[in-house]
């Protein structure tokens, strides 16, 4: 628990840093990843230091204690629900986009052009990883948060 705070605004500024340019779905698919590592960094971080908490607490906690534990519990409920609606409307947005694709893909297909079908197969990883990356934001956002300001508490 002590000791094992990694900042992770350092670690993904420099990763971003060192990046080539990439293409809207290889950001999609770079920002599902950076979102991914941090949250691998940032919840046992959290988990540590409410599981400490609840350990030191015991059966009659403080009045700080039980508000950190009804927050905790509230904050999930929150998040997940942010994070399903996220996840709804970014899906409607690409399958909207997709559906135009499709009817684009079509035309040039009965127009003679058939190398424009294949596009639509190319949007469909990145459609995939804008959902799931809209899906742990309000999460990605939430533990990282906590992370810090628990980070803040203990010291």
């Amino acid at each position: 628990m002590h000791g094992c705070h990694v900042n992770l605004k350092d670690h993904v500024t420099r990763r971003r840093a060192a990046a080539p340019r990439l293409n809207t779905h290889q950001r999609a698919h770079q920002r599902l990843a950076d979102q991914t590592l941090e949250l691998s960094m940032a919840v046992p971080q959290v988990m540590a230091e409410r599981l400490t908490r609840m350990a030191f607490s015991g059966l009659n906690p403080s009045q700080r204690d039980h508000d950190e534990f009804v927050l905790m519990g509230s904050e999930k409920v929150l998040a997940f629900q942010q994070s399903w609606a996220a996840m709804w409307a970014q899906a409607w947005q690409s399958q909207a986009a997709l559906a135009a694709s499709l009817t684009r893909s079509s035309l040039a297909m009965v127009s003679g052009r058939p190398g424009e079908a294949s596009d639509l197969l190319l949007q469909m990883p990145g459609a995939a990883a804008e959902v799931l990356s809209a899906g742990l934001a309000p999460l990605h956002g939430k533990t990282v948060a906590n992370a810090r300001r628990l980070s803040r508490l203990r010291k």
